[in-house]
């Protein structure tokens, strides 16, 4: 299986990173790779073993599908795995660096699009969590 690579650095210390990105209301806000979709819902249990759930819909309501996953491994402030409905494996690592806080999100490509298209959605999923964690006060 392919395993594509992102990351992101962001101007806000690790703790608040943490906080926005495992927060269900927050995740509605940033958790869509396009303006023309968007999270309608978000539960998450942040724990080895829990699951979370993100209701992904497009906005003129055409389709939508629910993007959920098991945690494996959880290191507050430092690290996050789960694995996929469909058995995908996903990590994502949290590095401080002062004030800035680099994310690095690995994950196993599915088969259905081509590695370029899941890279540049993830990545743009990324780049809109970026934006969201360092406008929010």
């Amino acid at each position: 299986m392919t395993k594509l690579t992102i990351q992101a650095v962001i101007d806000r210390p690790v703790e608040t990173v943490w906080e926005i990105w495992n927060a269900p209301e927050d995740i509605k806000r940033w958790n869509a790779a396009s303006d023309d979709w968007h999270t309608t819902a978000s539960t998450n249990d942040l724990t080895v073993g829990g699951q979370f759930t993100n209701r992904m819909e497009a906005k003129d309501g055409s389709m939508g599908f629910d993007f959920t996953g098991t945690y494996e491994t959880i290191v507050p402030y430092e690290r996050i795995a789960y694995v996929l409905e469909d058995g995908r494996q996903v990590t994502i690592d949290f590095s401080r660096n002062g004030e800035q806080t680099e994310v690095i999100e690995s994950f196993d490509a599915e088969t259905m699009n081509p590695p370029e298209m899941q890279q540049a959605g993830w990545q743009a999923i990324l780049d809109r969590f970026k934006a969201y964690a360092e406008s929010k006060k």
